[in-house]
């Protein structure tokens, strides 16, 4: 097949979609606006320190296994995976909770927390697992283009788990706020209030406890390397440096692009930069959704995030750390009903080199912490010092750890920087949430409805937010343009 295409951006569901295009025969090039790839999944190294500046956790390895299988590789050929243990640690206001490694070690301490608890955990989890199962082998494969999608005999038996919601599932069973808090947190990932997510996605909590939490040795950034390695291998060309002007139309079908005013012919465009920013690049005529369907969206959060070096090693704390010691729901309320800047946020706060060495100078920590909050606030040095200050000042008083003297630097990186490097609208860190009115045929389309063999991925389109959808995102689009030049 001779056929030509472009792809915008680097994420991961732009590189997954160069991997899948080259091995069906297309000549694929991507281009990518920054110096390097990855899109949100970056990375910072700063005197001997790594950060990852994007994604952090690594769930679902079982999605990043089938994809390298896709090609008859194996994970293992790029990169080693450690899995976690304890996974990771909260911290709320009088109590230190250890999620462990096993569902053995996890309802141990759930019955600790809450008598009988242990008992619903089980059940809870087998419904969710029976939920992962529909999601990553029936639901997630579908490419959104049919109500019609989501109805197999398995999603017909279970109707009622995409009308009711995670939190009314969780609290019906569990009364303790601790436990209720633990249990609705992974839905975070998909970019809604626990309220508004279709209990159905309890999958995530599967992923969370069945599967475990996992790290790829030298951090996040080497699922990046991999994939640009495997793209290569593939014939992908990359062009890094090469922000994209304009995607070029005429009579009704994408042509190409315009870059640094190139021209770029193709017989295919996809982008997978962010959605938005990807309608822009075209005359008004051709854009699909307006600004105010953008306006009319649930976006998940942005972040403040922090990237801190320590010349220490420190403490009371594991690679995965969440401070839930502040009101949730108010939090939330902040980001999702009331958007403004958190009064008392919950964070979360990594440090990789508790398990990797490599991430450090030795004797010394590499620090993360993310504040996460409403898309398009303000954002300003001022408060971004502000914030950093009421984080470490909590972080020092849960986990008796003194750390002030201890910062050898310090950068940030908020939703200014987001629209900057990722044209990302609003300022968004993770997409369009994954509401029951935003899931699956309901989220902006991967094929455009105005301008032939013009497509779209990535977490704005289906599956949704986060690395695996995006990995499958990239998968999902590939086979749609495939299948048009088949037939």
């Amino acid at each position: 097949m001779n056929k030509k295409v472009v792809i915008i951006g680097s994420g991961f569901s732009s590189l997954s979609a160069s991997c899948y295009l080259a091995k069906a025969g297309f000549q694929v090039s991507l281009y990518e606006k920054n110096g390097s790839l990855g899109g949100r999944c970056g990375q910072l190294v700063r005197e001997g320190f790594t950060f990852d500046m994007g994604p952090s956790w690594y769930w679902m390895p079982d999605i990043f296994d089938k994809f390298f299988a896709d090609f008859g590789k194996k994970r293992a050929d790029y990169y080693s995976l450690d899995k976690l243990s304890p996974a990771y640690k909260i911290f709320f206001s009088d109590d230190v909770v250890t999620i462990g490694d096993t569902m053995d070690k996890i309802g141990a301490e759930f019955e600790r927390i809450e008598k009988g608890s242990a008992a619903h955990l089980i059940k809870f989890i087998a419904r969710a697992r029976e939920n992962y199962d529909i999601a990553i082998n029936k639901v997630v494969l579908r490419p959104g283009i049919s109500p019609f999608e989501l109805v197999t005999p398995e999603t017909l038996l279970r109707m009622d788990r995409f009308f009711k919601t995670i939190s009314g599932q969780v609290r019906r069973k569990f009364k303790n706020p601790k436990l209720v808090s633990i249990l609705e947190f992974p839905v975070l990932f998909l970019g809604a209030r626990p309220k508004n997510t279709p209990s159905f996605y309890s999958f995530m909590n599967y992923a969370d406890f069945g599967l475990g939490t996992w790290h790829p040795k030298g951090g996040m950034y080497e699922i990046v390397r991999a994939l640009k390695k495997l793209a290569q291998e593939l014939g992908v060309q990359i062009r890094t440096n090469s922000p994209i002007d304009k995607i070029r139309v005429e009579k009704g079908r994408a042509v190409g692009i315009a870059s640094k005013g190139h021209n770029i012919d193709a017989d295919v465009v996809l982008s997978g930069a962010d959605y938005h920013h990807s309608e822009t690049l075209l005359d008004i005529k051709h854009r699909q959704y307006s600004e105010a369907y953008w306006e009319g969206r649930t976006f998940a959060p942005s972040s403040l995030l922090f990237y801190v070096g320590f010349d220490k090693k420190l403490g009371n704390i594991e690679h995965h750390n969440l401070f839930f010691d502040t009101d949730f729901d108010r939090h939330t309320r902040e980001i999702y009903d009331e958007p403004r800047w958190p009064k008392d946020p919950l964070f979360y706060a990594n440090f990789p080199s508790v398990t990797d060495a490599s991430m450090a100078p030795q004797g010394f920590e590499t620090g993360f912490f993310l504040v996460p909050i409403a898309p398009d606030l303000d954002d300003t040095p001022e408060l971004r010092c502000r914030y950093f200050d009421i984080v470490l000042k909590r972080f020092e008083e849960r986990t008796g750890e003194p750390v002030r003297n201890n910062i050898i630097f310090k950068e940030s990186f908020c939703v200014n920087d987001f629209v900057r490097d990722y044209n990302s609208y609003k300022g968004n860190a993770y997409g369009m949430a994954n509401t029951l009115l935003q899931t699956a045929f309901l989220r902006p389309k991967l094929k455009s409805k105005k301008v032939k063999n013009l497509y779209f991925t990535g977490q704005l389109t289906v599956p949704g937010p986060g690395v695996p959808p995006s990995l499958i995102s990239g998968k999902l689009v590939s086979e749609l343009i495939a299948k048009t030049f088949r037939s």
